[in-house]
């Protein structure tokens, strides 16, 4: 379902696979009192210790236990899946990785002695009894094997427990074209989305105060195959925060606003040399619009597509759908 967002056309799918070569897998684990899961965003290439993306992070609050973002940020690349869960998870999530990239780099003959897993995170505690711990290596690899262009979106894999402005949040994602010097390239969003006061949210008139404060965590993974740089695409990741307050959000103390992304456009070495064509920062205009409207409608698609739940305490949790009935939001 396409959202009268912006002015920029969707890509064809309007998801973050739009990009070409990127994949999304999750697994979701419904048990008792845990309703959790993982959700990983899959690099283009089958190796991505061996084919490194250019890449950058962006931390709005850092009330969060993301790993990963400091070499991100220090080598300015990638070289694993992106993987999403919640807190408690992170390092079982973390270790599962390791053991994955251990595997992929041994059938292609590399001793691994050390790896970058990216892992981020949202707290489902409202809905998932967190210290259970359920995800670890075999949930993600269920979820790297399931991953695949067109992927579901709502309340599943590590959006399963997650809420937003106090009704049911979840995975959800948006892309737009972006046509620069006849060729025509794409921006991709995907979010994990568990933040937001109820009251400060701008799209519907809510009945009552489902939830006070703005806490929770927002996790927003940017893909595109633009040529950008690793610093101008922390610029770009930044205007991820459009789309956040478009919908409301002031960013609040308790809540973790992190934003991951990387370009899969090619680089090419020359001895020990490397080149990397990059967008001139005169023509940045257009991708910093592209990724506000992506963030904005990707955390719309995350509620929209989730169905009304309840939290462990038995409270009601609604879906988006029980106060707007239009989806042209």
């Amino acid at each position: 379902m396409n959202m009268a967002i912006g002015s920029l056309p969707h890509g064809a799918g309007n998801r973050i696979t739009d990009v070409p070569g990127i994949r999304v897998g999750h697994c979701t684990v419904d048990g008792g009192n845990c309703h959790t899961g993982v959700t990983v965003v899959m690099p283009p290439c089958r190796n991505p210790y061996t084919e490194k993306l250019t890449a950058a992070s962006c931390v709005f609050n850092g009330y969060g236990k993301t790993l990963g973002l400091v070499q991100v940020d220090e080598l300015g690349t990638l070289e694993t899946p992106i993987a999403l869960t919640n807190t408690l998870n992170v390092g079982r999530v973390h270790d599962a990785m390791v053991s994955w990239m251990v595997k992929i780099c041994e059938e292609d003959g590399i001793h691994l002695t050390s790896v970058n897993p990216v892992v981020c995170e949202c707290n489902d505690s409202r809905m998932s009894e967190i210290v259970r711990r359920p995800v670890g290596e075999r949930e993600v690899f269920a979820a790297i094997a399931s991953a695949s262009e067109t992927f579901e979106q709502g309340a599943v894999g590590a959006g399963r427990g997650t809420t937003c402005y106090g009704m049911k949040g979840g995975i959800g994602s948006s892309s737009r074209l972006m046509e620069i010097d006849g060729r025509t390239y794409t921006m991709g969003v995907l979010v994990q989305s568990n933040y937001g006061a109820s009251a400060d949210f701008r799209k519907a008139c809510l009945p009552e105060n489902l939830a006070e404060s703005d806490q929770g965590s927002i996790i927003l993974i940017v893909a595109t195959d633009l040529p950008l740089s690793a610093r101008q695409l922390r610029r770009v990741l930044r205007r991820t925060s459009v789309g956040m307050a478009r919908l409301g959000s002031y960013i609040g103390h308790g809540s973790g606003e992190i934003a991951v992304g990387f370009t899969t456009a090619p680089r090419e070495n020359r001895g020990s040399f490397q080149v990397q064509t990059m967008l001139k920062e005169e023509q940045m205009n257009l991708p910093f619009r592209a990724v506000g409207e992506c963030a904005e409608e990707a955390i719309l698609q995350s509620m929209w597509n989730a169905e009304a739940d309840a939290a462990l305490d038995g409270s009601p949790i609604p879906s988006l759908r029980q106060f707007l009935k239009e989806p042209r939001l």
